[in-house]
């Protein structure tokens, strides 16, 4: 079977779900797709555009696509984003440090994000600062992604609720303009 994009991408998001970051190096998903590592190069230059592309397999999904005519107000439909990326990112094992990578290489095609940024536009946000605030959004969501994991990981009984639903309505209260629903 020949190798292809999807298969190192595919493979790559299993690793990621299985083992965690640390053990998705170019060598175990070569070993894992039975191949030399120079082939992979074939298909992604380095492991931070392959981290991109494992960043937009994980995000790219018709279960986070939000519809906002589903909803009163754009307020509304950004919170369930919002709240639909926390949990599908949540039990997916360093989730937080792959979406910061895509994030600060600045990923194209990642379309929850981008679906973000139209949000906050048609609540009445300049396009600058709807990136600003998508960027606001996406800190608090990785953040509080990563403090879960970390407790889960450490085995840490937390009792009390993390806070992220409450600190999300505050943040996007603050965020859009007065006029906006």
């Amino acid at each position: 079977m020949a190798l292809t994009q999807s298969a190192v991408v595919s493979t790559a998001v299993d690793i990621l779900q299985r083992f965690g970051l640390a053990d998705l190096s170019m060598r175990r998903l070569a070993r894992e797709l039975d191949v030399q590592v120079g082939a992979l190069y074939w298909h992604v230059k380095n492991k931070q555009e392959l981290l991109g592309q494992v960043a937009a397999a994980l995000l790219n999904t018709p279960q986070l696509a939000v519809d906002p005519t589903d909803f009163a107000h754009p307020r509304d439909a950004l919170l369930q984003l919002c709240r639909k990326l926390y949990l599908t990112l949540l039990p997916i094992q360093d989730s937080p440090e792959v979406l910061e990578v895509a994030s600060a290489l600045q990923v194209t095609g990642l379309a929850p994000l981008a679906q973000l940024d139209r949000l906050l536009q048609s609540a009445g946000m300049p396009a600058q600062e709807a990136a600003f605030g998508r960027q606001l959004l996406l800190n608090h969501i990785l953040g509080s992604v990563a403090y879960r994991q970390n407790l889960v990981q450490l085995d840490v009984s937390h009792e009390q609720a993390d806070g992220f639903d409450w600190a999300l309505q505050r943040a996007v209260a603050g965020l859009l303009p007065k006029t906006a629903g």
